[in-house]
Order: structure tokens, then sequence, then C-alpha cells
């Protein structure tokens, strides 16, 4: 098992500029509501508590801020799609986040999460080809990897890339419940963020 990301929860906010301004590289975390956020951050971390993890889709309304010591951060942005927050909340949600796509300097990797149980919805096309649009760097991450049956593994993996737009070994694939997948993403992300293994 690799290092655990030395996550730390610093602030929430209703948008970027109120984030603290460090100057250190980024990481952006978005997804559908309910694709598992809150769970791979916790993952990452090796700490169940750090994001709160709810059933009920939504339920991340802000921009939450985790500190990654004084060298990065990880940026949780709330999910699109289905969400059991008020209209007047939900409707903050699309400038709140392309606001931070835009115009955060410090965005090195933005990691899209696909529920690769059912494979990239027509919202997930959408927010891979608009980031595309305004080159930002993305990644794929399929979520749920254990909830997909092994005897269609490799037709989902191969489906859910060309659905997604992307070489089939672009896409990194985790579950957060059975640990798959953790280490390599541990990797990537530090690789991303100019970190050292012990990060």
């Amino acid at each position: 098992m690799s290092t655990p990301l030395e996550l730390q929860f610093v602030t929430s906010a209703a948008e970027f500029s109120q984030l603290p301004q460090t100057g250190v590289p980024e990481i952006a975390v978005v997804g559908r509501s309910n694709v598992g956020k809150s769970s791979l951050i916790n993952a990452l971390s090796n700490r169940k508590g750090l994001a709160r993890v709810s059933k009920t889709p939504g339920r991340t309304q802000l921009i939450n801020y985790f500190s990654l010591g004084d060298t990065a951060a990880v940026v949780d942005l709330p999910g699109y799609g289905f969400a059991n927050a008020p209209a007047r909340v939900r409707a903050t949600w699309q400038p709140m986040i392309e606001g931070y796509l835009l115009g955060r300097e410090e965005l090195v990797m933005i990691l899209v999460l696909v529920d690769g149980e059912i494979g990239p919805t027509k919202l997930d096309v959408q927010m891979l080809e608009w980031l595309q649009s305004y080159d930002r760097p993305c990644t794929v991450v399929a979520t749920k990897h254990d909830k997909v049956k092994s005897a269609v593994r490799d037709k989902r993996k191969r489906e859910l890339a060309a659905k997604s737009g992307v070489e089939q070994r672009d896409v990194v694939w985790v579950s957060a419940a059975k640990n798959v997948g953790i280490d390599n993403l541990r990797t990537l992300v530090r690789q991303w963020l100019g970190l050292s293994s012990d990060r």
C-alpha cells in the first residue's frame, strides 16, 4: 500500500476567489452527484471521515478545499446532475464550478469521475467536451470498479473510454470501497502535483 495523502480540510467557499491564495498546485475533483467524490478523497487519504459522505446526492454544495501540507491542495467541487438541494442553490453551482475550473491559476489537473457501473452520462460527456474545448487538463477516473462484474469488465472499460472520448489506457479505474486502484491514483496525484512519494 502506498503512503496515504496527508490531506487536511481547510475551508469551504461559495466561489473560488474566497479560497486560500497559496499559489501551490491544485487538483480538482468533479463529477455528477453520487459518483463517489467524497469516498475517493477519503480513500486517497485513508481517512473515512475527512470528506463527508452522504447517501443523499448533492450534499457537497460548496467548493471544499483540502491542503496537502504547504505544498499542494485537492479541491472537491459540487456534483452536477440530480441533487437533493433547492433550485436556488443548484443554480449557483454551474457558475461556481465553471469559475473555478477556468479561473484558478493553481489548477494543474481535473479528475472527472465517471460511474464505472453505468458508464458516462450525457452530463459527463458534456463536462469532458467542455473542458477539452477550453484545453483544460483532465483525466477520467472510473469509480465503483467493484460494482462491475468481472466477466464484462474488459468490455465496459472499452465502452467507457470510447464514450468519454479518451484512450482506454488513459482511464484510471478505482474502487474506494475495495481499495482498487487507489495506490495507482495516489502515485499519479503526486506526479501531477510535483510531490515526493512520502507526501
